[in-house]
């Protein structure tokens, strides 16, 4: 279904839910089209999740909204469902970097029940440090809980013969109709000794003994996705974030439609620059003490000149950094005066500064760069012979 005009700032639940009504509604009185729309759902669990899902949130009463509400979802978690379905598909690892109360893990745990319902032998596994974060019954803080309230709140016709009572144990819940199972894990040993086929580690940055889990996770599983805030760059999640050797997903609060730059100023009115960066900015340097560039910073600059009122002028002009095969990134910017165009950055393992040059140039093709500058010390001392053979 598309909630037609759905404003997530000034949400219409009612409506949403009316809609839903009529579509079972329908469905109850042709239910010859049930077994096609779940076969439709299976490659499409977006839909699944944006037709039947609710969520909770009590912050809700103070706006006299519904605690539970209809899971409505918005572009950037569809591209992360996307995202890790593909991860998933292809036996890949992932990382996600991201601000906090993005609804990151009930859309988690929501794509879990979805795919265990729709799908045979699905395997879901979730660990965290504490086990209340992973499971505490009647608290829906923890992921477990929430998966719990996500298939009560199904019509019955698409719960896959989950019952509570029977379905659902302590860090596990079970799927009758298609043997698949969801199950929770904690400490060092996340993952020690069982089979998954996808699994999810929370707030991976808080870690304490990540080198335990990690063994412990070798085996476990061919699509491990670990999703965290920022908790500077002293751990294991910050190094395979910068290592370039993993597929990084960014889940930023300007990606919500719910949030805006007067959301974020009431932030940083009521909370530290340490806590704004980590929680908020997803910002690995800014987000321990003693920074040279404070966050605040940072944020005043993005779209500062359309605040200022001030129109870019002078040259077009690119920027290269060179990395080579180390665990920095080769980094390429593309500038129009003062305001920044283009940014993107790669690993330079298994090639070398030619295949990087060759990049850099078709950049400044394809965005209309005449002019590049790079450091000429160091590994850049190479590019200006490289860029004579590109030219």
């Amino acid at each position: 279904m598309i909630y037609e005009g759905f404003d997530f700032k000034k949400p219409d639940y009612p409506a949403v839910f009316k809609q839903r009504l009529d579509f079972y509604n329908n469905l109850k009185a042709h239910p010859e089209r049930i077994s096609a729309i779940k076969a439709y759902y299976r490659d499409h669990i977006a839909d699944f999740i944006n037709d039947w899902g609710c969520t909770f949130d009590p912050r809700n009463a103070d706006r006299e909204l519904p605690g539970l509400i209809p899971f409505v979802v918005f572009d950037r978690q569809r591209e992360w469902i996307e995202w890790v379905i593909e991860h998933w598909r292809n036996r890949r690892r992932g990382m996600v970097e991201k601000s906090r109360d993005g609804g990151l893990m009930w859309l988690a745990i929501s794509l879990s029940c979805s795919m265990c319902i729709l799908r045979s032998g699905m395997v879901v596994g979730f660990g965290s440090r504490k086990a209340e974060y992973v499971d505490q019954i009647g608290n829906p803080k923890s992921i477990i809980e929430k998966g719990r309230m996500f298939m009560r709140n199904l019509p019955v016709e698409f719960r896959g013969g989950w019952v509570e009572q029977s379905n659902s144990k302590f860090m596990r819940l079970t799927f009758p109709e298609t043997g698949s199972l969801i199950s929770g894990e904690s400490g060092d040993n996340i993952g020690r000794g069982d089979r998954t086929s996808l699994y999810f580690v929370d707030e991976a940055a808080q870690i304490e003994r990540p080198q335990l889990v990690e063994s412990s996770l070798s085996n476990t599983t061919n699509c491990r996705i670990d999703i965290s805030t920022p908790n500077g760059m002293g751990n294991a999640f910050a190094q395979k974030r910068f290592e370039g050797k993993i597929s990084v997903f960014t889940f930023h609060w300007r990606d919500d439609p719910r949030k805006d730059d007067e959301w974020y100023q009431k932030q940083c009115e009521e909370y530290d620059s340490v806590v704004i960066a980590q929680e908020l900015d997803i910002n690995y340097s800014a987000s321990v003490e003693g920074i040279l560039i404070p966050s605040a910073w940072v944020q005043a600059a993005i779209d500062a000149h359309r605040v200022l009122g001030v129109a870019p002028t002078g040259a077009h002009r690119a920027a290269l950094d060179v990395a080579d095969e180390g665990k920095d990134l080769n980094a390429f910017c593309g500038m129009h005066g003062p305001v920044l165009e283009v940014l993107e950055e790669w690993s330079g393992v298994g090639d070398d500064i030619f295949g990087t040059v060759q990049r850099a140039f078709s950049l400044c093709d394809t965005h209309g760069y005449n002019e590049i500058r790079y450091d000429a010390d160091g590994l850049g001392a190479g590019v200006r012979g490289d860029a004579r053979h590109y030219v």
